[in-house]
């Protein structure tokens, strides 16, 4: 069945492919709506959207919303909860189709959720898959670019990503709140839809804020808010589950103490500690604007960027341009393979070295390029290793999958350089 439906995709225009598909996926989404008994309107229901900081603001929504005492289902591309359990997402999507969304929501009923928190994409909105969802506040984080090449360019990539502020303003929950980045040249877009309250953040809102590349300290509201976790993006996505949260009656002071615990966002600026003298982060920067972001949070210290380009045969367009920031941040630059799928992944990696006036170390294997990034460190360096975050495989051609885990992989081999493997 998916041979036969890769054999029609590569034949028929994208565009028709979806329009054909779209009866399949809508039935889906009712159909198992239906047979769960539409459980997202026994629940409180935050959406999270936008190209970059979806997973965090999921992450934080979570924290604050179970220190406010809810029990509070997650679906993300780190992890799915129902309230009583947890299991990380092996998908290699965020929202998994065939009413996968609707069958986790009625498993959250049944263990007693009060709140579920989703995180939807664009791609999950062109199948339809945010239906039936009855969201009672969606969170616009920003539209950069990305999935230029699916989706047909930036406009077609907003107005999926506004399918899910459609959904919101036909929801029949009362009262309904939009939050939007009014940094996003998008964010008013977003603000514009028909519900009862419509909440803008940006960075301003933050007051007297302070970086250090282990987290960052403002006030908003008269109270004072800290988080571990570096660099601009985490202040605006704490102010975005600040402002949903309160919308939805937690306190700040509430927001902040959740915020002030909230240690590891897994594959989100994850410190890695294995007793070494210099920084070991993994995160999911795949863009160019995340990537610049990541590196900005570590401005102070030499890096050594171990980075590729994932999706073979999406996204060429940023491919040198990952290499050029990489060439324009980073002490050290080396390359190596992350998701080629049938794409050769030595001409991806060229591609990324066009952009760049040094010419890169390419490792080809991601561990042997780990190891040596790692090697190469001295005290007070930051070894960042960017693209895959929680991904659990590597995509490989014919379909192979190869088991991953980035965070892993460095705690290994920080074990390996420090002697403390067994």
């Amino acid at each position: 069945m998916h041979a036969l439906k890769s054999f029609i995709q590569k034949l028929l225009p994208r565009s028709l492919y979806r329009a054909l598909l779209a009866p399949y996926h809508a039935s889906w989404a009712l159909g198992s709506a239906i047979w769960y008994d539409f459980p997202a309107r026994k629940l409180t229901v935050i959406g999270v959207t936008g190209t970059k900081g979806k997973s965090s603001v999921t992450e934080m929504m979570t924290a604050i919303l179970e220190e406010a005492g809810h029990i509070v289902a997650v679906s993300s591309t780190i992890h799915f909860k129902t309230g009583k359990t947890t299991r990380p997402n092996l998908y290699k999507m965020t929202l998994p189709g065939h009413g996968f969304i609707q069958k986790l929501l009625h498993e959250a009923v049944r263990d007693g959720a009060t709140h579920a928190v989703i995180e939807l994409t664009s791609e999950s909105a062109l199948q339809y898959r945010h239906l039936f969802l009855s969201l009672n506040v969606l969170i616009f984080t920003n539209l950069e670019k990305e999935h230029l090449e699916s989706h047909g360019g930036m406009e077609n990539y907003f107005h999926a990503k506004f399918r899910l502020a459609k959904a919101l303003a036909h929801s029949s929950k009362r009262p309904r709140a939009i939050v939007a980045n009014i940094e996003s040249s998008y964010g008013e877009r977003f603000l514009a839809i028909p519900v009862e309250k419509r909440i803008p953040f940006s960075l301003g809102d933050a007051r007297t804020l302070t970086h250090t590349d282990t987290g960052i300290a403002f006030d908003f509201d008269d109270v004072h808010v800290t988080v571990p976790h570096p660099g601009d993006f985490s202040a605006r996505n704490a102010l975005a589950s600040i402002k949903a949260a309160a919308f939805l009656g937690v306190s700040i002071p509430i927001a902040a103490k959740a915020l002030a615990s909230l240690a590891r966002i897994r594959g989100r600026a994850d410190r890695i500690e294995e007793g070494q003298n210099f920084l070991a982060v993994v995160d999911y920067a795949h863009t160019p604007d995340s990537l610049t972001a990541l590196y900005e949070a570590y401005k102070d210290r030499p890096k050594i960027c171990v980075l590729g380009n994932t999706g073979g045969g999406r996204d060429t367009w940023k491919r040198p341009e990952m290499g050029r920031i990489a060439d324009t941040y980073c002490t050290e630059v080396i390359l190596t393979n992350e998701d080629p799928y049938d794409e050769n992944p030595q001409a991806i990696l060229d591609a990324m070295a066009e952009g760049m006036e040094r010419t890169p170390r390419i490792i080809m294997d991601r561990r042997e390029a780990i190891a040596a990034a790692l090697a190469l460190a001295s005290a007070g360096d930051a070894v960042l290793i960017t693209g895959k975050g929680t991904d659990p495989y590597i995509m490989e051609a014919g379909g192979k999958k190869t088991p991953w885990d980035d965070a892993r992989v460095v705690s290994e081999e920080l074990k390996k350089l420090l002697g403390k493997a067994a």
